[in-house]
Formats: C-alpha cells, structure tokens, sequence
C-alpha cells in the first residue's frame, strides 16, 4: 500500500474575495476558495521547503467549510493595470465595487506529492511534510497569506484547531468553478472544473481519479 502524506491548515478572517471569472467588472466571490487560491496558502508557508525540495509539492485535495456563508458589499479604490489609457495618464483610479464573503473560516487538506518530472523515492515527500507542519507550528511564512485578495489578511492561520466544527447543513451546486489561471510556464490558460458540490460543508477540488 502506497504511503500517503496528509497536509493540513485553518484559515480565518473578516473578509475574502475568490473571484468568479463569470462576473466581470463587479467581481462576486465563490463560497469556498479556489484550487489555486488554497494552493497559494499551503505554497505561502511551504516555499522555501520547495525551493530545495523540487521533487515534492502540495496538492490540495478538499476545503471544509467552518462558517455560514455571508456576502456584503465591498468598495475600494483600484489602482491596477487594467484601469483605461487616460486613467493612467492622469493616474487615476476608479471604485471597485465587489461582493466579498464575511467571517470566513475554512480548514484545508492536502496531500504533499512526487511533482510529474520527479523520478526520485519519496523520502522529499516525507521532508517536505515534515518541514510544513513546523512552519505552520511556528508561524513561519514566506509571505503573509491571504483570503484571495492581498488585503484580506486572516485573522488566524494555522494548525486545525479543535474547536472548529465543519457547517454540516451547508450544501451547494457549483456549475463551474476555477482552478488555476495560468500553466506551468507562466501564460494565461484558465482550467475550470465543472459539476463541483459542496455536500455537508466539504468540497473536494478533484475527484479521487482525477488527482495529480
């Protein structure tokens, strides 16, 4: 039987924002974080790990939701480049009106796996996992990770604590959920996965078949 190497973290904070691709200008958020927004967390603590670990990464494998579902509105100055030409000359910004998620708490999963070029035994696998968890113990980061957007810092970030109880009596439907933004070589290539549920408060990122 092949040896698994579980990673976990919890997350909390007053806001988040997982953008959906569908809603444009005025951007409504996903109930629960995207693959690639949760991959960003586990990469958030476990990056230097990977720099010298290269034949190892973390795949995330399933969110468990810890709160009820809140939407407010949100509005902030946007001072990015897909403002307009003129905008830029007079270096102006212009309010962004969003629909983010409030008082957010989510417990997240994943494996730590041989990365697809990887021809080496999984004793990297085993480091990498060990190395995580310290990090996370220690509150020892890369970066600050985020709840989407850079300004949503958590509240707390960290191991699973016992307390946190998943929400049970959410379920939901996602037609269409995205998964990563750009490919392995940097250029702009979306992947959605389509027909995702939440049952019971936990969605799985990928059925079990179709993980890396």
């Amino acid at each position: 039987m092949e040896r698994t190497y579980p990673v976990s973290f919890e997350i909390a904070g007053p806001f988040a924002m997982f953008a959906r691709p569908d809603t444009g200008s005025s951007p409504v958020s996903y109930p629960v974080p995207t693959y690639s927004a949760a991959k960003g967390m586990f990469e958030s603590v476990a990056r230097l790990a990977s720099s010298r670990l290269s034949a190892a990464q973390i795949v995330p494998q399933r969110v468990e939701v810890c709160c009820d579902i809140r939407y407010e509105r949100y509005v902030t100055n946007y001072g990015g480049p897909l403002r307009k030409p003129q905008q830029f000359k007079r270096r102006d910004n212009y309010q962004l009106i969003a629909t983010v998620l409030v008082d957010v708490c989510y417990r997240v999963h994943g494996t730590v796996e041989p990365t697809p070029q990887s021809t080496t035994p999984p004793r990297d696998c085993h480091q990498l996992q060990a190395m995580f968890e310290r990090r996370l113990h220690n509150g020892q980061s890369f970066h600050t990770p985020c709840l989407g957007w850079r300004e949503f810092a958590p509240s707390y970030f960290g191991p699973l604590r016992a307390p946190t109880a998943i929400n049970q009596d959410l379920n939901g439907h996602l037609e269409s959920l995205l998964e990563s933004v750009f490919d392995e070589a940097g250029r702009v290539s979306p992947v959605f996965r389509t027909d995702r549920e939440i049952r019971e408060g936990t969605l799985l990122y990928r059925e079990a078949s179709n993980a890396q």
